[in-house]
This record gives C-alpha cells, structure tokens and sequence, in this order.
C-alpha cells in the first residue's frame, strides 16, 4: 500500500497546478535561477508599448544595475554630462548599461541658464546643445529632457506624515508666495520667458529632427503662480498646449507627468488624450497627488492613495500605442529605506529603493491590466 496523502495535501497540489501557467505543472517547475514562461494574455513590453523605467546615476555600477533588473526594469534614464556632449562620450555610458541589461532612453540636459534668461553668450550655450543632440543620434539615445525653470520653487516643500507614518511630500504656496527673487536669477515675465524658450527651440529643433531626436520639456513643478517673482510658462495647461505650437514637430514635445496634470486642476487622462493624440508626449512620470487647492496646496502620495486613477491613465497610454519611457517616480519615505533627508535636502518626504520597488510593482501591475483590457 502506497504512502497515505491528506486531504489538506492533495488540495495544495491540484491548487497549484490549476494555478500554474500552460506547461508548468508538477514536475515541469523551472529551476533556480531560470525564467518561467509568461502567463497566457500578459504581454511583454515592446516596440508598440509603454517602457517602465527608473533614473539611474551615469557611474552606477553593477551593483546597482542588478537591483534595477531583479525588479523587471530594463530601461533607464539619468543626468547627461556637461554640455556639449559627445558621440564617443554617450556610447561608452551607453554601451556600459547595456553590458548590464539596461536600455538607455532619456537623458536630462542642462547648463544653458543665458539661454533660459535671455542674456548675453546664449549663442554659445545654444550651439553646445546643438552639438549635444547630434551626438545622441548618433549615438542612438532616442530622448533628450530638459527643464526651462525661471525659478522652482522648492523652497514651497515640506513633510507630511502620510498611512502608517510614511513621509509624503507637500507643497503649500501661502509658505512662500512672497519669497524675493534671487540676486543671480532675477524675475522675469511670461512674455520674456517665452521669447526666450521660442528662441531656444526654433534653433534647435530641427537639430533634433535632422538627428532623430525627441525633446521633452518637463512642466513647472510646483506649478506655483509666481515663483520668487517670476511667472512660469509651464506651469498652465495652456502653456503647455501653447509650448508644442511655437515649432510644429513631434521633436518638440512634453513629459507628460499626471501628478503636475492633477496640481494643475486637470483630469490626467483628458490631457493625455490631447497630447498623445498630437504625439507629442515624448516622456512620462506615472505619480499621484491629492491636491486641496490647484497649483497652491497638495500632497504626493502613494500611487494607490491619491485622486488619479492610474490605471485609466496607463491604459490611454497602452490605447495609444505610446512607446517610449514611463517613469513611476517620487516614491514616498518609508523605514526600511532610512533618513532620506541629507540625500534630497530641498525635497522632504522622498523615499529611496523600497519606495521605488513599490512604485514599480504597482505601475506594473497597471500595465499588464491595461495590456490585457485593451
């Protein structure tokens, strides 16, 4: 007589297997260290789909590679170097994240502040950039991101307790709407903000297009009113919209960041419409808020917990066919990561690698949903 099995064993065995995907069943489990195949009706990301991603640091080392690949990520994106970049320079860092299974698709631009406040030497800056966005061509480097801040007004940021004592990041204007202008910046005006952004693109937009290159240009965040005296182009809808009209390429496009969407008073989803609609989203950060006064007073929060819905927003993208990065960022603070606040000083309430794990999995978890819905 052969060994008695109990009931309660025999109901986890044929629970497994009804649970298992096509072809694992007992017997057939995959060993350690090997990849089981997908579950039928989840696809993988691909040419016609979103990427998620995470910022990495240009030196990170395989340590940090691997953490990024343990979690499902397989492409990123980071700072560029000082200006102007070149071809030789961005193939090595390329090439050394790919070594690691890491795809590079973005890269922040910066250190044109003549250019971002009209003032003498601009040229030289504009060409800089110039050089920089052919280099990424040809190096394959598919987005280049920059900013064009008169001022960020970080100073509005503070730290809210949020579920189980998790650190939240909110932004009260009352805090900081009379904060004078600063001595090296100036305050400037709409009108001056925008001839000079006008400037900046009508040279170097068709660089990018030549190059095969997609700009993206982040939104004001926070999108205060006035930020130590100066207006903020990016920080209305209509200057978004307004934005990808001065040069009319899919080159000149936005990062599309639902959270700042929300702050500004706006459905997420709608704007993505218009935007993706135009192809001109040409990044996008995946984050909630909760807002209590548009463009004043909000809070980030966690993904799951804020006034977004996340996932009708990752299944416009999915609909769309929108085939570039998304970057679910701004985790929030949690234990297990530690004290965060001599590592992002100006932004209180951030969280490290646990609070971007969660991001992931949650932002993956929308992903396939949509994947599956659409």
């Amino acid at each position: 007589m052969g060994p008695t099995i109990s009931r309660r064993r025999l109901m986890q065995a044929m629970g497994a297997a009804a649970f298992a995907p096509s072809g694992i069943a007992a017997g057939m489990l995959p060993g350690a260290g090997e990849e089981a195949p997908p579950v039928a009706g989840w696809c993988p990301e691909g040419p016609g789909t979103p990427k998620l991603s995470l910022g990495i640091g240009s030196q990170a080392g395989a340590t940090g590679m691997l953490r990024y690949k343990q979690i499902g990520i397989d492409h990123v994106l980071m700072g560029g170097p000082r200006i102007p970049w070149s071809e030789s320079q961005l193939k090595s860092i390329m090439a050394r994240f790919r070594a690691g299974g890491l795809t590079v698709g973005n890269m922040m631009i910066g250190g044109f502040p003549k250019t971002i406040y009209g003032r003498p030497g601009r040229d030289e800056e504009v060409e800089n950039v110039q050089k920089s966005i052919r280099a990424a061509g040809r190096a394959g480097l598919p987005v280049i991101e920059y900013n064009f801040y008169a001022h960020r007004l970080v100073e509005g940021y503070y730290r809210k307790t949020g579920r189980g004592g998790a650190g939240l990041t909110a932004f009260d204007y009352d805090r900081v709407k009379d904060l004078p202008p600063l001595p090296e910046e100036g305050a400037h005006t709409n009108e001056e903000m925008w001839k000079n952004i006008s400037y900046f693109l009508k040279a170097v937009i068709p660089v990018a297009e030549e190059s095969n290159v997609r700009l993206a240009l982040h939104p004001n965040d926070p999108p205060a009113p006035l930020s130590r005296g100066s207006q903020q182009i990016m920080g209305t809808l209509e200057g978004w919209k307004h934005l990808i009209e001065i040069v009319p390429s899919k080159a000149s496009g936005i990062t599309f960041d639902c959270g700042v969407t929300r702050e500004l008073g706006h459905d997420p989803v709608e704007v993505c419409r218009y935007f993706g609609s135009r192809d001109r989203i040409n990044h996008v950060h995946f984050r909630n808020v909760r807002v209590q006064l548009p463009h004043k007073k909000y809070s980030e929060v966690f993904p799951d917990n804020g006034q977004n819905n996340m996932f009708a927003i990752m299944k416009e993208l999915v609909r769309q066919k929108y085939p570039r990065l998304i970057f679910p960022e701004h985790p929030r603070q949690l234990d297990v990561d530690g004290e965060l606040k001599a590592r992002t000083p100006y932004y209180p309430g951030g969280g490290g690698y646990v609070g971007y794990v969660y991001n992931v999995a949650y932002a993956r978890a929308m992903f396939q949903a949509a994947l599956i819905s659409s």
